[in-house]
């Protein structure tokens, strides 16, 4: 069992990466909109969420950008805030919207990264610079945060080998990959498969569409009728809301196997404690929220981003985008008072509920 948090350094990126240059090095990556340098704290600053099927857009990334842009700029600024509900589309006409209302600045997390990129372009003609947020949208982004993404998917890929232990030699594993047009999933399959090839037999890997639970709950039903309950001994999931349906289907088939995660939901940090889910990737959200707020105030005001992004970053349409990426932290029962309880993220109290207070307590959750 892994009893201390495993923190991950940023740098072993398998994107593209270097020591951020100057601003002028940096070329237009890390310039603001043409009229922006007279700009003070007076801004208007877009911000647009992929989706609200996942707690965390709503309950930390909306809240942690927002009150950070608040208090860079003296509570002067305003953010204006559309969530594209999982529809590419709606997400490319939210663009349109803010660039027609003349936002200084855009912070952007991706539908789908390459359908995104006209739209990109269109802000960025308008000299509206944007920062891409959690996921690398392509198009004439001018900075970025994140994770380091293939260090999730080895996190979570080391994190399956040592709950299956002498296991991994005995039968096959499932992989529940998140969806493909989320850039982001590519990085972690990538960094999962890294760690489990050679190691473990994958007897069946799916795309999950849109990152649905019940995607994830069909495909999981489809894998145990073609290989057999008997012969599943894990559990590869991208993330925690797919592992709850994958549990469920789990269950219901009389099967009990470590299953991984990430995102650390309030759901998924339960069934850690229960045991029903052996571990998620905790992503820090206030480092990565506040890095994308100090970046968008810097470009609507004109201001170099080098004080605050100190990598860079290739993604398949511009090279050398700025970046600030976060390090991330295996969750298991033993550091969930060392991570999401220390760091505010839930109180004792919102995830040792009655239903779960047995278990708590069979832990030292208290």
């Amino acid at each position: 069992m892994r009893r201390t948090a495993i923190a991950v350094a940023a740098g072993a990126l398998a994107v593209s990466l270097a020591a951020c240059g100057s601003a002028a090095e940096s070329g237009d990556n890390s310039s603001g909109s043409g009229d922006s340098a007279a700009k003070g704290d007076d801004i208007k600053v877009g911000l647009l969420l992929p989706e609200n099927q996942t707690a965390r857009y709503e309950k930390f990334d909306k809240p942690l950008i927002e009150k950070k842009i608040k208090e860079l700029t003296n509570n002067k600024a305003e953010v204006v805030y559309a969530n594209a509900k999982q529809d590419a589309s709606q997400q490319n006409q939210q663009v349109d919207t803010m660039v027609t209302n003349k936002v200084d600045v855009l912070i952007l997390d991706a539908v789908d990264a390459k359908a995104i990129a006209g739209s990109v372009k269109k802000a960025k003609d308008a000299g509206i610079p944007v920062v891409a947020y959690d996921r690398l949208a392509e198009g004439p982004i001018d900075a970025y945060t994140s994770f380091d993404n293939v260090t999730v998917g080895k996190t979570q890929g080391e994190a399956l080998l040592e709950a299956l232990g002498d296991k991994a030699e005995d039968g096959q594993i499932v992989m529940m990959n998140g969806s493909s047009t989320d850039p982001n999933a590519a990085l972690f399959k990538e960094g999962a498969h890294s760690v489990l090839d050679g190691k473990v037999k994958v007897g069946r890997e799916y795309d999950t569409k849109e990152w649905k639970p019940e995607n994830a709950n069909a495909n999981m039903e489809g894998a145990i009728s073609a290989i057999g309950k008997d012969k599943i001994v894990g559990v590869y999931s991208a993330n925690d809301g797919m592992a709850g349906g994958i549990i469920t289907a789990l269950k219901a088939a009389g099967i009990d196997v470590p299953v991984t995660g990430q995102d650390a939901e309030l759901a998924g940090v339960q069934r850690i404690v229960t045991g029903e889910q052996y571990m998620s990737v905790y992503k820090p959200y206030a480092p990565e929220a506040e890095a994308a707020a100090e970046m968008a105030v810097a470009l609507a005001q004109g201001k170099s981003l080098d004080s605050v992004a100190k990598d860079s970053v290739d993604s398949p349409t511009t090279k050398g985008v700025p970046s600030v990426l976060v390090p991330v932290v295996s969750l298991t029962q033993e550091n969930i008072n060392d991570t999401v309880i220390k760091d505010g993220v839930y109180t004792v109290e919102e995830i040792c509920t009655a239903k779960y207070k047995a278990a708590c307590d069979k832990i030292g959750l208290e």
